[in-house]
Parts: C-alpha cells; sequence; structure tokens
C-alpha cells in the first residue's frame, strides 16, 4: 500500500486526502500517512477499518460517478 493516496476522517474538513509513507501489513496498529500539508500522522487502524483509497487524479471531475475506481463518501463528496 506504500505510496497509494487515502482519505481519512477530518473533525473539520470532514475527510483528508493522505498519502501511505510506510508499507502496512496486517497487524500494524498504525498506518504511517503523511497530509497534503506535509504533516506526519500515525493512523490507527484495525485489521477491518482500514481507510478508503483515494482515486487517481485524472478522474478528479469526473461527471459519470461510476467511472471513478473507488466509489465512496469522501470520493463522492471530493468530485
Amino acid at each position: 500500500l506504500q505510496y497509494n493516496r487515502v482519505w481519512i476522517p477530518d473533525n473539520e474538513e470532514v475527510w483528508q486526502s493522505a498519502e501511505i509513507t510506510k508499507n502496512y501489513k496486517a497487524g500494524d496498529l498504525f498506518l504511517h500517512v503523511q497530509l497534503e500539508d506535509g504533516t506526519e500522522v500515525h493512523y490507527p487502524v484495525g485489521a477491518a477499518a482500514l481507510p478508503p483509497l483515494r482515486n487517481p487524479d485524472i478522474l478528479v471531475g469526473e461527471n459519470d460517478l461510476t467511472a471513478l475506481s473507488y466509489l465512496h463518501e469522501p470520493a463522492v463528496l471530493h468530485n
């Protein structure tokens, strides 16, 4: 998962985009991510609670939501 981008919940902005900076292995308690402003975050996760993946930039602004690679709340709101 390293270098993939994900959406993590945020109290002010609802969702924030982040890039995974360290490879996640099953059983890890944290996902190491970097927010778009450069802040490093250790996001707590469980095996069933990984954050949703972010769509590639080429799909941003897509009129047909079914064309998105990942269709979930943060993807729809961002689009």
